[in-house]
């Protein structure tokens, strides 16, 4: 630690400290957190310039679970000393307790639960077999909001990549769906989900919400796989043609690498936006998922549970990106 870094680190202390001493944190808590986490910003900066470079993963993996762990902090203290009002903002140690009440407890109004119970699994199946064993993980709010989400992805994803492919390749085919995709992809999605439900002969069904999840899916996907492939330089292809290559050479070795980072790019989009829309749709028109839950709790008012589901509808946000990440670098490990 240099002498900078300690130098910070110890102002930072001393004005909380002073803070809570003088009596100024109600009054003042505004000052008190712009200056100290400008102060932590200044400090974890010049840490960063200092750290050896064998440090630099673990810095960096630090910074970014200390920043999140101090931004709760700060709404702890700000809701307990009542400057926020905490029937509306729940301090996070009242949240963390409605989620676990979330996670052990079983609805028996809406006969559902957050994760599914699956510690009963074993003992279930073996007393009542299979149905009432997997009535366990289908009673479950984030496995069903789950499913919908890659149901929808991946009936979105497979043409949306062939479209794009395609529109990419050939000037007449993206003359001709360029203006019409354009025109479509600017619909709110969420205002698709009514024509699906005539369209479907069980309005009520898992189908209508997968349809506007995939549809969701289909034009981001689209959109990035055609820019991927317009991007190539042409220079690699005019390489590959004087290597004798021939056109589904030129496609598999060329034209897909090329693209790859663009189509993967529009892929995260994709499945944020997925997660966003159904989401959305469980606010108005489910009986199962994370935005049921969230909403429902928003109607009666649990505002500590509301928020919990927010937290897991965060939480599957992070671990879809993270998971889709390890897939592009398996994928595409020369990045």
């Amino acid at each position: 630690m240099t002498r900078n870094t300690l130098l910070i680190a110890l102002t930072l202390i001393a004005w909380n400290l002073l803070f809570f001493i003088a009596g100024w944190w109600q009054p003042l808590w505004w000052l008190g957190l712009g200056v100290g986490f400008a102060l932590f910003i200044w400090l974890a900066d010049e840490a960063g310039k200092t750290a050896p470079l064998r440090y630099q993963r673990t810095y960096e993996v630090g910074l970014a679970v200390a920043f999140p762990v101090l931004l709760l902090l700060a709404w702890e203290l700000i809701a307990r000393n009542e400057i926020l009002n905490p029937r509306w903002f729940p301090p996070p140690t009242r949240i963390a307790a409605a989620l676990w009440d979330l996670t052990i407890h079983y609805d028996t109004f809406n006969k559902t639960s957050m994760f599914g119970r699956p510690w009963l699994f074993p003992q279930t199946l073996a007393a009542e077999g299979w149905p009432a064993a997997w009535s366990l993980f289908t009673e479950s709010h984030v496995l069903t909001t789950l499913w919908r989400v890659f149901a929808g992805f991946i009936i979105g994803v497979i043409p949306g990549i062939f479209v794009g492919m395609i529109m990419g390749m050939n000037r007449t085919v993206r003359t001709m769906l360029d203006g019409v995709m354009s025109a479509i992809y600017v619909l709110p999605k969420i205002a698709i989900f009514p024509i699906m439900m005539l369209v479907f002969a069980n309005p009520f069904g898992e189908g209508p919400k997968i349809a506007v999840v995939a549809i969701s899916a289909f034009f981001l996907v689209a959109i990035n796989t055609m820019a991927g492939v317009r991007d190539i330089d042409p220079v690699y292809i005019q390489a590959g043609r004087n290597y004798g290559a021939n056109r589904l050479q030129l496609f598999r070795h060329v034209i897909l690498p090329g693209a790859l980072p663009v189509i993967f790019a529009g892929l995260r989009l994709a499945l944020g936006t997925a997660l966003i829309v159904i989401v959305a749709i469980e606010f108005v028109r489910a009986r199962k998922g994370v935005g049921f839950v969230t909403f429902y709790y928003w109607e009666v008012l649990v505002t500590e549970k509301m928020y919990a589901g927010l937290f897991v509808v965060m939480a599957l946000g992070v671990l879809l990106t993270f998971s889709l990440q390890w897939l592009e670098r398996r994928i595409m490990p020369w990045r």
